[in-house]
């Protein structure tokens, strides 16, 4: 018998509401989604994929559930996931991360939202939507996931991730979309700390902060509470330089004319990244605000991390789940979304194959000793 009793999974996901009519229930709203996790994580991408895969693994699965009815069929699996209320599933997904997964305190937390480009409709009239996600760096694993209707709604959507988690002694960074008060505000009542990304149309901040490090560069920073660091970092024919300037001289920051509209301010950042491709040497400059005082070498090392929400889950779930080329809409999307969340968690915290995420859902399909292991992994 398998130590993976549908009891646990059922604590956890106990708070979604089963959207059928009680005398129409075939099958538990429970087994519905185990099987729909286990299914994704072997591979499936869709209902009819997630049904064939259920009818080829029935003993499998009957050595933890009842399966009473048999398999849902796609019908049934479509219906339901169309129907589930997706913030109650996404509730019920940060419920089983934090008891699941032990997560490091102290991290950096990325917050980013990604389009699903598949979810848009002309015949529907439906734009496409927006998942914001929680992305802890140090564990390689997505903490919660928040539907945006469209990624221009994704700066209402943050401050609800942010209600969700919990932040405290932890880096949040957050990208210009994200550069917004109440966000700093909750962070800094759950005592984590903040990095976000400055944008130009931020009232006066944007100008003011920008106006500091000329006037500190002018000076070469004599006299300047400040800190520097800087990388570099070579690969595929470049070569980049990131330098990281920090300052949280009070003089300065007076020079912020909304300096106490943002909640625990303590510094202003300029990184600047200077890419060399063999052919072109190109500068950009990015300023941020933080909540950590001046630590360049820490803020430096927070904002690379923060990349790994793009490169480790964003484009995971592009390559390796083809996310973007499924034509799923509403709720179905959504829910569909944090099925292949979670299962990329489950996949990512295995670590006694080393292959890539889209062999690793090979090899669970293939090999039940091993698909046990990834349902197991923490």
């Amino acid at each position: 018998m398998l130590k993976f009793p549908a009891t646990t999974w059922q604590t956890h996901f106990e708070i979604v509401d089963d959207p059928r009519v009680d005398y129409l229930i075939d099958h538990p709203l429970v087994e519905i989604i185990i099987i729909a996790i286990c299914a994704v994580i072997c591979g499936a991408d869709d209902w009819v994929a997630i049904e064939t895969w259920g009818k080829t693994k029935v003993e499998w699965l009957k050595s933890f559930m009842e399966l009473e009815k048999g398999i849902p069929t796609h019908y049934t699996f479509r219906r339901v996931f169309a129907q589930i209320d997706p913030e109650q599933f996404q509730a019920g997904f940060m419920s089983w991360t934090e008891a699941v997964f032990t997560v490091t305190k102290g991290q950096v937390i990325a917050i980013d939202g990604k389009q699903m480009r598949g979810s848009k409709s002309k015949k529907r009239g439906e734009k496409a939507i927006c998942m914001v996600s929680a992305w802890a760096t140090e564990n390689n694993l997505t903490l919660g996931q928040v539907k945006a209707e469209d990624k221009s709604n994704e700066i209402k959507a943050i401050p609800q991730m942010l209600q969700l988690l919990d932040t405290s002694e932890c880096l949040v960074t957050i990208d210009a979309a994200g550069c917004q008060k109440k966000n700093a505000e909750i962070i800094i009542e759950q005592e984590g700390d903040y990095l976000l990304a400055l944008k130009k149309n931020q009232g006066h901040l944007y100008e003011d902060v920008e106006a500091v490090f000329e006037h500190a560069g002018e000076q070469k920073f004599k006299g300047i509470d400040a800190d520097y660091d800087r990388s570099v970092s070579q690969g595929h024919g470049r070569l980049e330089i990131r330098e990281c300037w920090a300052i949280d001289d009070e003089t300065q920051l007076d020079f912020l004319r909304t300096r106490e509209e943002w909640a625990g301010l303590e510094s202003i950042v300029m990184i600047r990244s200077t890419r060399d491709d063999g052919h072109e040497v190109t500068t950009t400059d990015k300023y941020f605000i933080s909540s950590v005082g001046a630590e360049a070498q820490r803020i430096l090392a927070a904002k690379r991390a923060h990349w790994g929400i793009e490169n480790k889950l964003h484009w995971s779930l592009d390559v390796a789940f083809s996310e973007d080329r499924h034509q799923l809409g509403g709720q179905s999307a959504a829910n569909m979304a944090v099925l292949r969340h979670m299962a990329l968690s489950l996949l990512k915290q295995e670590k006694t194959t080393k292959i890539g995420i889209k062999n690793k859902r090979l090899k669970a399909a293939w090999d039940e000793d091993y698909l046990h292991r990834v349902l197991q992994a923490n």
